[in-house]
């Protein structure tokens, strides 16, 4: 399906965020956390009730009636690539339920010109009018007499436009090998954009079979779903081919896709027979072989993981040069994606680009099965298509690529995004209610995609590998060609195991938010007892409520006698419990959730959280374990239950951290510490810090890659390198401007791996001769990956003036409509003063932003961007107001979240500056 674009920015080098050096170990006096609920001297939560945060009503919404639905499409379509309309014929062997004198279908900015209804073995009847609701982009069919029961073929002939929305049928813009403008046209149905292209029961519930015909320049490539049977002149232009593709399986709408364009391919055969292709720019095909080489593995690692074939002989993976969708679409058969998430140059790609790459397409390729076989029965159950995709896109790398140490990443990219959203009071359950078109796009957020992949990681260890597996195919056989909800998933999977997974899993997913662990400790001889209890976890505090939910909590503990391995396993299903662990010493430490799978943040008493420490410096926790640990404790300080002063000194104690992934969440949540901390006068210090804390394990790294290095040391490299050069480490800032002239001249090409931190450290401490530098190699780049990296890094310029040029430049021709949201989010992320200017050009130019994403989730992830990181309270009401006045349907959630983020950073700067900015002083006077 969609794959989330933010999830690229949190899994590449762009998120830059920054490390810090260890100018000390921790200190040899105890770290005492003070794990009581401290008390806030700003309540955001009473702020933005205050300030009214709440969401709309929803737009009244009737699925479609029940009394015609299809049976098959045969379609046939002319798109004109000149001047971007279409013709289209539709053909639907439909069954009438009971007698009516109407059809009621989805269409939307489509025109009928003629439509009729012949029963089977009957006379043709007209239809006498077209009846446009286009508020819920529906049109009736009506009928001068009933239409009886039984089947029949409905025909309608109609015209639409190729838009430039990224949506329906639209046309997307590319340069030939000699730069001639050109256009193809493309497909993007999902969610519910079927309608825009042809008139149809536009349900994931009512499916179908289609008949595609497409008619095209005879010079161009035309693909669909099927395979072509029939490819021939036609008879009405000479310039012209008609392409006949074969019958599909029963699928629903927003399954089917078509592209006419140029394009050139590579090919090869899954170990188990099926047909691969990955379709290029012309001239690109040796970009496609990654993808390819991924696509083969994973097709058969799927077949064995379900114990289901994959269905078709066929599949066709293709990059799409405008698209909005974040990385890809799940079109059976048919996959249309990003060209940055398909296309790997072997000399000019980064490692994260090429990891990107696997996951997307392990993601997609889930989908053929979780998804397409068989199909969620409305959008409420969306969460349960996305979320397992993304988490089993993951299993599959870490099959095809061990080496990428892929489960660490994915607590880093997905569990703790999950975690930062789902505490915000505006947070929503997994299992969103969806009436009306519009309300669709708003789900696909981190939630539906991240929580649902923590929640499913969590299922399955709770479960274990054997019995999800044999639940899982046990589900894919009863639905295959069918329609299923969440429950149907949990009964088979209930059946397999034996355990109460319903009962389980509804806590997590038909209500929003999780739970804090609270664990204290005592020894009682041999034994340990554990008292562990559970209360709802918020941004601005723990829920106190007597009202608080509460969870079934499969809970995990280990021991350092093995870190690895989990000792006990209880399912915690009150408030609160004790768990002994027998045969312990005083000496040995005790972990809660090793591996950091279950959905919830721990604090821990200050004993226990004592005894855990050295482990992060002598490295006997986990990786996985000391990110989950630093994390949970950072999340403790936003929401004022210790103070940040105690992370800062628990980072410190990092310093001997080897891991890319812990380097990596460490560095996102200084970078959103020093983000905070621009609205101070001493935001010089925490670059201070960052400096300090970074450059021991810079130093070691240096910048150039060492016999016997992989994947992660690239990638670890570029992750150090750019925070250290950003916070204006002056040896880094001196070789990265040394070997950027290089670069630029020609003499010394950067690797792919070091443009990106190279790039952001020149920007953000260069002038308006760097900015014109870097906007000729945007213009020279040949490559989409090299574009998307330079857009992203030019918000870090720091003059006022020049802030502007790269915001006008976002809106220029040079740049994609897709990726402009990533220029102007890159202004935002990047300084106090850019985040103002970038908040200033979204409301100067917003009907031009709004009509070009025509309020799909890109305006959400602009909106994001673009103000989430304030932390002055007048700025949550100043937010609030604008979108009052200026609507944006598929964004209402997002608004709300931003607000309370606004607040929740400005209780947060009030309650801690004085502290930090003191240990910050403090840290740097010598010891006597």
């Amino acid at each position: 399906m969609l794959l989330l674009l933010s999830r690229q920015v949190s899994l590449s080098l762009v998120r830059q965020v920054t490390p810090r050096r260890l100018s000390s170990p921790l200190k040899a006096a105890p770290l005492t956390l003070r794990l009581s609920v401290r008390l806030c001297s700003v309540s955001a939560k009473a702020t933005s009730q205050h300030l009214g945060v709440t969401m709309p009503e929803r737009r009244p919404f009737v699925r479609l009636p029940t009394d015609v639905y299809p049976v098959n499409y045969g379609l046939s379509l002319k798109p004109d690539l000149i001047d971007f309309t279409f013709e289209g014929k539709l053909e639907a062997a439909v069954e009438v339920t009971q007698g009516t004198n109407q059809i009621v279908m989805n269409c939307a900015d489509i025109d009928i010109i003629t439509a009729s209804f012949a029963p089977e073995g009957g006379e043709e009847i007209n239809a006498t009018g077209f009846n446009y609701q286009n508020e819920d982009e529906k049109v009736t069919l009506s009928f001068p007499s009933a239409l009886q029961k039984g089947s029949g073929t409905l025909k309608i002939d109609f015209v639409g436009e190729l838009n430039d929305k990224m949506k329906g049928f639209y046309r997307s813009k590319y340069a030939t090998p000699s730069g001639e403008i050109r256009y193809a046209a493309v497909t993007q149905f999902e969610a519910t954009d079927a309608r825009r292209a042809f008139p149809c029961w536009d349900e994931p519930a009512i499916k179908a079979t289609f008949d595609i015909t497409l008619i095209v320049p005879k010079d161009r490539v035309a693909l669909s779903n099927m395979n072509v049977i029939d490819r021939k002149p036609y008879p009405e232009d000479d310039s012209l081919v008609e392409v006949k593709f074969s019958t599909t399986p029963i699928m629903s709408t927003y399954l089917v896709a078509f592209v006419i364009g140029e394009y050139d391919f590579v090919e090869s055969q899954s170990s188990d027979g099926v047909t691969v292709r990955v379709y290029t720019p012309v001239g690109k095909a040796e970009q496609g072989k990654f993808a390819l080489e991924v696509a083969t593995k994973t097709l058969p690692f799927y077949k064995d993981y379900f114990s289901v074939p994959y269905p078709l002989p066929k599949i066709d993976l293709i990059a799409i040069a405008d698209f909005a969708a974040g990385t890809c679409s799940q079109n059976y058969t048919l996959l249309c994606f990003r060209e940055t998430a398909l296309l790997i140059d072997p000399k000019n790609s980064c490692a994260s680009s090429r990891q990107w790459v696997a996951l997307v397409v392990g993601h997609e390729l889930a989908h053929q099965w979780f998804g397409n076989l068989v199909t969620m029965e409305w959008w409420t159950h969306l969460w349960l298509n996305e979320g397992f995709a993304s988490w089993i896109e993951y299993l599959c790398v870490d099959h095809c690529f061990p080496e990428y140490d892929i489960w660490t990443q994915f607590v880093s990219a997905d569990y703790t995004r999950a975690l930062d959203l789902d505490a915000l009071d505006n947070s929503h359950p997994i299992e969103v209610n969806v009436g009306h078109p519009s309300e669709v796009d708003e789900i696909f957020d981190a939630i539906s995609y991240s929580k649902g992949a923590s929640v499913i990681r969590m299922l399955h260890n709770y479960i274990g590998d054997e019995d999800f597996r044999k639940g899982m195919n046990a589900y894919l056989l009863k639905f295959q060609h069918k329609n299923a909800s969440t429950e149907d998933l949990w009964d088979c999977l209930e059946q397999a195991s034996g355990k109460p997974i319903a009962a389980v899993m509804n806590s997590w997913t038909k209500q929003m938010g999780f739970p804090i662990i609270v664990v204290d400790q005592e020894q009682q001889g041999e034994d340990r007892v554990l008292k562990v209890s559970q209360r709802k976890f918020c941004a601005s505090g723990p829920h106190n409520g007597e009202d608080c939910p509460s969870w079934m909590v499969p809970i995990s503990i280990c021991t350092s006698e093995d870190p690895s391995c989990s000792k006990i396993k209880v399912l915690l299903d009150q408030h609160e419990s004790t768990v002994t662990i027998p045969n312990i010493g005083p000496d040995k430490w005790v972990k809660i959730n090793p591996g950091t799978v279950g959905f919830y943040r721990i604090q821990y008493s200050s004993g226990m959280l004592e005894s855990l420490l050295p482990g992060i410096r002598d490295l006997t926790l986990l990786p996985v374990d000391r990110l989950g640990l630093q994390n949970d404790l950072f999340s403790l300080s936003r929401a004022g239950m210790i103070s940040t002063v105690e992370v800062l000194r628990l980072m410190e104690a990092f310093v001997n951290e080897p891991n890319y992934t812990v380097w990596s969440d460490l560095s996102c949540n200084l970078g959103v510490l020093s983000s905070l901390l621009s609205y101070t006068e001493f935001h010089e210090e925490i670059q201070e810090f960052i400096r300090d804390l970074f450059t021991p394990i810079g130093s070691k790294l240096g910048w150039d890659s060492k016999s016997g290095e992989g994947h992660l040391d690239a990638l670890l490299r570029g992750l150090v390198l750019g925070k250290l050069g950003k916070a204006g480490h002056k040896a880094t800032l001196d070789e990265a401007r040394r070997r950027f002239k290089e670069h630029v001249e020609g003499k010394q090409i950067l690797s792919a791996d070091l443009r990106s931190p190279v790039y952001l450290t020149v920007l953000k401490h260069g002038d308006s001769s760097t900015l014109d530098t870097m906007l000729k190699l945007h213009k020279q780049a040949d490559m989409q990956e090299e574009k998307n990296r330079i857009e992203r890094v030019l918000g870090a310029i720091s003059a006022p003036e020049l802030i502007q040029r790269v915001l006008n430049f976002a809106l220029s021709e040079d740049v994609r409509p897709q990726d402009t949201v990533s220029v102007i989010g890159g202004v935002a992320g990047s300084s106090k003063q850019g985040r103002k200017a970038a908040w200033k050009f979204v409301r100067d130019n917003w009907e031009e932003l709004h009509n070009r994403y025509q309020g799909g989730f890109l305006i959400s992830r602009l909106i994001k961007l673009t103000v989430d990181g304030f932390a002055i309270d007048k700025m949550a009401a100043e937010v609030k107001s604008f979108f009052e006045s200026h609507h944006a349907p598929a964004a209402e959630r997002t608004v709300q979240q931003c607000c309370e983020n606004i607040l929740l950073n400005a209780a947060w700067l009030k309650r801690d500056a004085d502290d930090i900015h003191k240990y910050l002083l403090q840290r740097k006077v010598p010891p006597v």
